[in-house]
């Protein structure tokens, strides 16, 4: 107990002495900083909030166009065709019809459908005396001959056509495989 006494007993360096603070200081203090925080907390989660919503909003409007987009891309190529379709309408309704007039009119129908394929960026894969490149031609049959070359096209039984650098279907045609000797 003699160390408790001298302790109260010492004299007070008045020059070292932290100040007494007021109790109601503190307490003042620190409420309004938290405060500070919480309101500042409020914000941002009401920022997050408003921008969650937002992605929200972008993402389904942007799945509701692609939807639209893949509904209504191929208006355009259709619009094109309908004046083909109208065409062999007309056609079909033609009664006595000689076989000169109806040659003329399904080259007529024809032209106008590759008219309609080129501006829309289809071409007709070459075939016929090329060399047979599997990535176009799809072989039907290996023809033995000498008249052309090993490995070259013979003739091309159904036509194949790409659209600008992919093939959307390949030419089905006769290979010239050369007897060995």
């Amino acid at each position: 107990m003699k160390r408790n006494e001298e302790f109260e007993n010492a004299p007070v360096d008045v020059d070292h002495e932290l100040p007494q603070g007021d109790a109601n200081d503190e307490t003042n203090s620190q409420p309004s900083e938290l405060d500070k925080l919480k309101a500042e907390n409020a914000q941002y989660l009401d920022r997050l909030a408003r921008l969650q919503a937002e992605f929200d909003n972008f993402r389904k409007r942007n799945l509701r166009e692609q939807q639209d987009f893949r509904e209504y891309a191929l208006t355009d190529t259709l619009k094109q065709l309908l004046p083909i379709l109208d065409s062999l309408d007309r056609a079909s309704k033609v009664e006595d019809v000689s076989v000169e007039d109806l040659r003329s009119g399904v080259e007529l129908i024809d032209r106008q459908f590759h008219d309609v394929l080129t501006r829309l960026g289809v071409e007709p894969i070459t075939a016929a005396g090329q060399p047979f490149d599997p990535n176009l031609h799809q072989a039907i049959q290996m023809v033995e001959t000498t008249e052309v070359p090993d490995h070259h096209v013979i003739d091309e039984l159904q036509r194949g056509y790409r659209l600008r650098d992919r093939v959307l279907r390949a030419a089905m045609v006769r290979v010239a495989e050369n007897p060995s000797t």
